[in-house]
């Protein structure tokens, strides 16, 4: 969309999706370039939530991923630079996941869990809702990832829950509850936090009806996010004296 605003009428769809891979690649190797200061120019951690991220890696029987529309290249650099990688809150893969995935030069110590843009882009930028299916396609992505990555017999997947302060974020959570590849009896939430441009009203509206074991959102309190600590760790269904 940004692309075909700035190109105006010169805009081709076509010839742009045919060239999504190049353009991924050119991003990435331009933040590789950058040194961690630059990398982190403008954005930061909220306070306290780096904190939480080192208590929650502190959990047995929990993986953490990252979901996002980003290149994953680039949001291993982010992670790295705004020390969230460090926290070890992000379950690391010692490997290249057998589903999909790609080298990224430089960064091929720092692979953690999660779903990308660079996994999964309709290129669909006409239709407003693939804001939130794309992004449900690359969360299925990061938990069938975890299945196939992380569980065995003895070890299944019981609950997904996802985390974002945006609307694409509430709606992908619910689209995947339904989605074909969830894993049989896993339920789903979401824990909406307004710690950015909308508000609780705006989150908890678009959750819907809670769905029993099916479908089990969770808006905090206008400011409450992942920097606070004991909220958050319950909000998630886990016990604050682990």
């Amino acid at each position: 969309r940004l692309a075909r605003k700035m190109m105006g009428p010169s805009f081709d769809k076509d010839d742009a999706s045919s060239k999504l891979d190049l353009m991924m690649d050119t991003m990435y190797q331009f933040v590789s370039d950058c040194n961690d200061d630059e990398v982190r120019k403008g954005i930061a951690p909220l306070p306290g939530a780096i904190q939480t991220l080192e208590t929650l890696a502190s959990y047995e029987d929990v993986a953490f991923g990252l979901v996002t529309g980003n290149v994953e290249g680039i949001a291993r650099r982010k992670m790295s630079a705004l020390g969230i990688y460090n926290t070890g809150a992000l379950t690391s893969l010692s490997k290249p996941p057998r589903l999909g995935g790609r080298v990224w030069e430089g960064m091929e110590e720092k692979r953690f869990l999660g779903g990308f843009g660079s996994d999964f882009c309709s290129g669909d930028i006409d239709d407003p809702t693939r804001n939130y299916l794309d992004r449900g396609e690359q969360l299925a992505i990061c938990v069938q990832r975890c299945v196939e990555e992380l569980c065995h017999p003895d070890r299944q997947i019981e609950r997904v829950i996802h985390v974002g302060d945006a609307p694409a974020d509430i709606l992908a959570a619910k689209n995947y509850a339904s989605h074909p590849s969830k894993p049989k009896n896993v339920s789903v939430g979401v824990i909406g936090v307004a710690t950015g441009s909308y508000s609780v009203e705006e989150l908890r509206e678009l959750c819907g009806e809670r769905i029993p074991s099916v479908w089990e959102p969770i808006i905090l309190d206008e400011g409450v996010g992942v920097g606070n600590m004991e909220e958050f760790i319950k909000a998630c269904g886990l016990n604050t004296d682990a």
